[in-house]
């Protein structure tokens, strides 16, 4: 059976979920007979049974019309996320550069300390579309970029041990957390001030959460943990890493969220990013860059910043 990517993408009749196949996009409805799956949010509601229901499909071979890939209008793959919630400095290498910006030594491991995953919410209506042109802020300017691994949470979950918490992803996408640094903080306030961090408007402007261009399923990807992963801004590589540098797990960040918080299918969790990003060496994106993401086995993710 040939592997497959979903997709949300713009038809006629307004957006539908489809099924990338050896490049062409199928209709996922049509090509599962569910009307269910006219949506990937639709899909995610009921996973397990709709991977079953596309690759029984694919295996019996009666696929409906199709397009090619190149003539697809690729929308963001989940149109809109229940929930995203980002790890914050969970690269070692991106937590000492940071430390380093702020006059700070080498972070010591969290673990050593006994400390759990941390994440931030970025809101749903920062997400946007692979190839999409991202207008910078005008408050802002010192807009980064951070290449991160994306999951989407494919069965509701609460309470997981993480020795089971990859069961519960359904697959994985490109994601860009683009972060505005100086609106970071609120100007007037000493550093001592609980309410000095301005986490909203650093992470949550229009267009924000570029997503993309597809969600890979979990069981083409295998281990989460073992991916290239690269960013280049224009035709410069600024990021250049592997998911086996995180400090926490995907499998540890939803033990520890699910702790807390329901995850429900559809949820997206961005697994944070390493080092290498514009913050660090004091450069920020401009009007006309373009930003291209890549990570191993689950493809690239191209935007333009104006």
């Amino acid at each position: 059976m040939p592997n497959f990517q979903l997709v949300s993408y713009q038809a006629g009749d307004g957006v539908r979920a489809g099924a990338v196949v050896e490049g062409r996009v199928f209709d996922l409805a049509k090509l599962t007979g569910n009307t269910a799956d006219d949506t990937v949010r639709g899909l995610l509601a009921d996973w397990p049974r709709g991977h079953d229901r596309i690759t029984d499909a694919l295996t019996r071979g009666t696929q409906p019309a199709s397009m090619p890939l190149s003539e697809a209008k690729l929308l963001s793959p989940v149109l809109y996320p229940s929930a995203i919630y980002c790890a914050g400095s969970n690269y070692q290498d991106h937590a000492n550069e940071m430390a380093a910006r702020s006059g700070r030594g080498p972070e010591p491991d969290p673990h050593t300390l006994g400390l759990k995953p941390w994440h931030f919410i970025k809101a749903t209506t920062a997400v946007t579309h692979p190839g999409a042109t991202v207008t910078l802020p005008r408050a802002a300017k010192n807009v980064d970029w951070e290449a991160e691994l994306a999951a989407v949470i494919g069965r509701t979950a609460k309470d997981v041990p993480a020795s089971r918490a990859l069961d519960h992803v359904a697959g994985y996408l490109c994601a860009n957390d683009l972060s505005a640094r100086d609106l970071g903080t609120r100007e007037g306030l000493p550093p001592t001030n609980p309410f000095r961090s301005d986490w909203t408007a650093h992470k949550s402007f229009d267009g924000s959460c570029p997503l993309g261009p597809w969600i890979v399923p979990a069981d083409q990807i295998g281990d989460p943990q073992k991916l290239g992963i690269k960013l280049w801004v224009n035709d410069t590589l600024k990021q250049d890493s592997n998911t086996a540098h995180m400090i926490f797990t995907l499998a540890e960040q939803i033990e520890h969220l699910s702790s807390r918080i329901t995850l429900h299918p559809g949820d997206i969790v961005l697994t944070g990013t390493p080092a290498g990003v514009g913050a660090g060496r004091g450069e920020f994106l401009k009007p006309g860059d373009t930003v291209t993401i890549w990570i191993e086995k689950v493809g690239t993710l191209i935007n333009t910043m104006a």
